[in-house]
């Protein structure tokens, strides 16, 4: 993939995304639909944005029992995404059973832990140790799993790149050198994601919000 930029369209509103979509697709790699979208406009919506011509990451971060998960990813599996998403915390049977259900062009990547959160969020949920640690837990568990590879912050995707080489690595939260943070706590740049390993960045805000969308996603490529 030559653009490894995919920008995420985080609305409910399938003519806003279609919009949106157009107007930056020759300055990306793909686009990221996550669950607003999903669950406004179901497969039809994910087949309108497949129209495109654009790869779509369907980030609906599945977590369920095994069963349940692998059936939904088997509904899924005629929409062909290029990424699917499900949670790394389902453990290695859900992961297992995910992956094994999957479209065999889909790339089924876990998440570990989202860049929402921090140490403190972690020990709330009774994780206790870095996050830096609980991610690299998850992703050696991701990788026995069979999956293709995990989602993680910036801070962590050189350290997983490190024990799993092979890995695909997806990095959201990346931020342009001037960009706000904004409810991101783990954020690093475009350029500095991928010399640490990242297979694609997730860019949403610095894009989807900039006064000429298709020149902000110019400007991000052209730091590559």
């Amino acid at each position: 993939m030559s653009n490894r930029i995919f920008v995420a369209l985080d609305t409910p509103d399938l003519d806003r995304a279609r919009t949106l979509a157009t107007r930056v697709r020759h300055h990306v790699g793909g686009v990221k639909l996550g669950l607003e979208f999903f669950a406004a406009n179901g497969p039809a919506g994910i087949r309108a944005m497949e129209e495109l011509g654009l790869p779509v990451f369907l980030d609906l971060k599945l977590h369920d029992i095994p069963n349940t998960v692998a059936k939904a990813v088997q509904a899924l599996a005629p929409l062909a995404p290029a990424i699917l998403t499900v949670h790394a915390s389902g453990g290695r049977a859900m992961l297992e059973d995910a992956k094994a259900a999957a479209h065999p062009d889909t790339k089924v990547v876990a998440v570990t832990m989202l860049t929402s959160l921090d140490e403190a969020d972690l020990a709330a949920t009774g994780v206790t140790g870095s996050a830096h640690d609980h991610v690299l837990r998850l992703a050696d568990l991701a990788r026995e799993s069979g999956l293709d590879g995990i989602v993680c912050s910036g801070a962590e995707v050189k350290a997983a790149h490190g024990i799993w080489p092979k890995g695909y690595f997806v990095v959201p939260g990346v931020r342009p050198a001037d960009g706000a943070a904004g409810d991101q706590k783990r954020v690093v740049t475009p350029r500095q994601a991928l010399d640490d390993g990242a297979s694609i960045l997730v860019v949403g805000r610095p894009i989807t919000r900039a006064d000429d969308p298709d020149a902000a996603a110019r400007a991000i490529a052209a730091t590559l």
